[in-house]
């Protein structure tokens, strides 16, 4: 499988796509250095860790293993890390590993950037959401009670190791919610990909490697085409956040607790498509299409009716892709091209919700 490179503003991201890659020291020489702490969760470290130990045993790394979860994104758990780092004497050119999900790659990433104001990260990413989303780009921090990612700061990876054998372990509910970011892509950029999706979904859902291997690549190149052109998200990276705007609502109104953020997304991005065909953007076939697609997949579509329409619209509000106070949204001018909008009326969404 091919190297992917990511070109930003301070340097090169090499992101390895390999089966294997866990196992094999010569791939990881040259990314380390210095002190090494391997942060990870009990979920993966049961599946990997000493695994990663031994291949990168010439560096004799310590490890940290934190709760698994969304609800472990908080700042005690980033705050562990980089007590973690001060007790083993981590200098600035020591080395963070982050194996596992989305979860522990924000964390160690976040305690990567402000340790010592920046020092190296390398993302091994264990989910499919992370793979094809969360471990490249460079977005890290960690979660408020109040919303989603509210307190990071972005820092790129030093490296990308992506080895789709970690699928195999991955949980059912997981996996299929790293399905959601992979169908996002081509919601937003790649019409043809929505296609190839649908052809090859019974493949996916089997978990075959060589249409994983597929999936990740193509999905990881057009993130890494975004994130170039705008590695702060000033302005079209937020197209990445199709459907997220109405799935952090979901997330936060619900504790983290109910909704993997995948499935919580595809709820998400259901509402951001039903919404463009209300608005006579896309059309109602493109919208039932994609909804059909992730149906399809083993996710869900409909949004919490336990929780109050007003309760969402007010995490919305505090959305951090919110500018001047106006709820900035990814909708669809086509199946295959978001837009950027932020003159939806709060009645409008409110409205949506109760349908």
């Amino acid at each position: 499988m091919p190297v992917l490179e990511l070109n930003h503003a301070t340097g090169c991201c090499r992101i390895h796509l390999e089966r294997g890659l866990l196992g094999k020291p010569a791939a990881w020489r040259k990314h380390l250095s210095g002190t090494v702490l391997i942060v990870t969760d009990q979920t993966v470290a049961g599946h990997y860790l000493q695994r990663l130990v031994q291949t990168t045993a010439e560096f004799a790394p310590a490890e940290l293993v934190l709760p698994s979860g969304e609800e472990a994104k908080t700042i005690e758990h980033w705050h562990a890390i980089v007590e973690k780092l001060a007790a083993i004497g981590a200098q600035r050119d020591a080395t963070v590993v982050a194996l596992g999900g989305g979860v522990i790659g924000d964390l160690a990433g976040f305690a990567a950037a402000g340790y010592m104001r920046g020092i190296k990260v390398i993302q091994v990413p264990t989910t499919l959401l992370a793979q094809v989303d969360a471990a490249i780009g460079g977005k890290t921090g960690f979660n408020l009670a109040a919303g989603k990612n509210l307190v990071g700061a972005f820092h790129q990876p030093a490296a990308v190791m992506v080895d789709v054998e970690t699928l195999v372990t991955l949980d059912q509910r997981d996996f299929l919610a790293g399905l959601a970011e992979v169908v996002k892509y081509g919601a937003i950029r790649d019409a043809e990909f929505i296609g190839w999706l649908e052809d090859n979904a019974d493949a996916l859902l089997q978990r075959r490697a060589d249409t994983l291997e597929i999936a990740v690549a193509r999905a990881a190149a057009h993130k890494i085409e975004v994130v170039e052109a705008d590695e702060r998200e000033a302005g079209q990276r937020a197209l990445l956040n199709f459907g997220h705007t109405f799935g952090h609502a979901i997330e936060t109104a619900t504790g983290y607790r109910r909704y993997r953020h995948g499935e919580a997304v595809a709820i998400g991005m259901h509402l951001a498509a039903a919404l463009s065909a209300r608005l006579g953007m896309i059309s109602d076939h493109g919208a039932r299409r994609l909804s059909g697609l992730l149906e399809k997949l083993g996710l869900p579509i409909e949004p919490p009716r336990d929780i109050e329409p007003k309760t969402l619209l007010g995490h919305m509000r505090l959305d951090k892709k919110n500018r001047a106070g106006r709820i900035r949204l990814i909708l669809l001018e086509t199946l295959g091209a978001g837009v950027i909008r932020d003159d939806i009326e709060p009645n409008t969404l409110l409205e949506l919700f109760d349908t």
